[in-house]
């Protein structure tokens, strides 16, 4: 009796081409479905640092006002010594705005943030956000204030 003889190759594993290409392909539509997603996603986390950075600078102006009763006296450059003001058109805290205080009154002011860096360049749905000493937030855009700001 002969001795059988042992395939040393029992079968080849492995992908072909056209395997690859269908995988590829999935992997492309995918990523094509989930990336606007994800950028909705970050805009929307990003405009806490324009409604953070306003609120701080509002809290600066309360302050100062608190001190002068003027706010006209509490921008940077002519606040009286020992005074903290608002700097106009410094960037916020992740540099994605600039906030600028247009020129105050006595008795009033009004706070912006506006976009500097992407992806809040391309925020179509939030483009500005404004503070005023009343407290009231507005925004410009295709959204509401209320959803801008995070109150929805």
């Amino acid at each position: 009796m002969q001795p059988k003889a042992v395939n040393a190759s029992p079968g080849q594993g492995g992908f072909t081409l056209v395997e690859l290409l269908v995988t590829i392909g999935i992997i492309a539509i995918l990523g094509a479905l989930a990336y606007p997603s994800y950028m909705q996603y970050t805009q929307r986390s990003n405009r806490t640092d324009a409604t953070g950075a306003l609120t701080n600078a509002a809290q600066i102006m309360q302050r100062c006002y608190s001190q002068t009763y003027d706010y006209t006296q509490c921008v940077n450059g002519s606040t009286p010594p020992g005074v903290t003001g608002v700097t106009n058109g410094y960037n916020s805290p992740q540099n994605y705005y600039s906030i600028t205080l247009a020129t105050p009154a006595t008795n009033q002011y009004t706070l912006t943030a506006t976009p500097v860096k992407s992806p809040q360049t391309s925020d179509a749905q939030c483009t500005t956000f404004t503070l005023a000493q009343s407290g009231l937030q507005g925004s410009t855009g295709s959204a509401t204030s209320q959803a801008c700001w995070g109150s929805n």
